[in-house]
């Protein structure tokens, strides 16, 4: 009987949520990352092609991408430093040729659906979008979640709002194109590790701050690699940064993609 009620009362409070979609369309079209085999969805059965009983017919599409186009998270077994995986795991012990990851693989992220706080930097300085190659640090994302009366928990998530999200549908715009890409600096890193958060996005390509003419990626290695903290980027944060809420929980459900370097995902936030 407990059970039934406990059921009821969380049936009758998910119907009073407010349902916000933190995901972006995926197309050919969008922004992604250069050099990599780009999204595509292909029409190879089309209605009409194969007719049964009664006129049935269906289509079917087979879909191309790289598991980190798009919105999506990235695995544990996503970044190495020198070789080595988090937990200073052997990358080469990990790989196995062009079938996967052995260990520290996508489908070993368990869903996610968590307190979640927004700290809406761009909103906080007054910005529809942080400048190119801007560094937010531990500091300004402490001041942003105090601006509007958020604080983290140990096993939150953490999303970061620049702004940029808004130039989905301007790829070039989008990309930075030689000019960088806003985003957590190293000392933002530091701050976030010291949190204890679960998991932690943003709405830009590659979540830290990238300035094109200096060949590293130090956010991703103290988070992913050092700290095991998956990040979940190309996020679409502009509605749930006019809502204000403190706090609200979010919905991330990666694909169980055995041995996969990344899934993506359609994350939602419940207010």
């Amino acid at each position: 009987m407990t059970g039934t009620t406990d059921s009821s009362d969380l049936v009758r409070a998910l119907q009073r949520s407010r349902v916000i979609d933190l995901g972006q369309p995926f197309h050919a079209e969008m922004p992604q990352p250069a050099g990599l085999p780009r999204f595509s969805l292909v029409t190879v059965r089309r209605h009409g092609d194969v007719t049964r009983a009664e006129g049935y017919s269906a289509a079917h599409d087979l879909l191309i991408t790289l598991n980190h186009a798009g919105t999506h998270i990235d695995a544990i077994g996503h970044v190495s430093a020198h070789g080595r995986l988090h937990g200073d795991v052997s990358a080469d012990e990990v790989q196995r040729g062009t079938g996967g990851l052995a260990g520290f693989g996508i489908q070993a992220l368990a869903p996610i659906v968590r307190r979640c706080v927004l700290a809406d930097v761009a909103g906080f300085l007054e910005v529809d979008r942080l400048e190119p190659a801007f560094g937010i640090g531990g500091d300004l994302l402490q001041a942003s979640l105090q601006a509007q009366g958020s604080y983290l928990e140990r096993g939150d998530v953490l999303l970061v709002r620049t702004g940029w999200g808004a130039m989905w549908e301007e790829p070039d715009r989008y990309l930075g194109q030689g000019r960088g890409l806003p985003g957590v600096d190293a000392d933002g890193a530091e701050w976030i590790a010291a949190q204890g958060v679960s998991a932690t996005g943003a709405d830009c390509l590659m979540y830290e701050r990238f300035d094109p003419s200096v060949n590293a990626l130090p956010v991703h290695l103290r988070l992913v690699q050092g700290a095991a903290i998956p990040l979940i980027e190309n996020l679409d944060l502009e509605e749930l940064a006019t809502t204000g809420a403190p706090a609200f929980t979010i919905v991330v459900l990666p694909l169980p993609l055995v041995g996969g370097t990344g899934s993506q995902v359609r994350p939602i936030a419940l207010l």
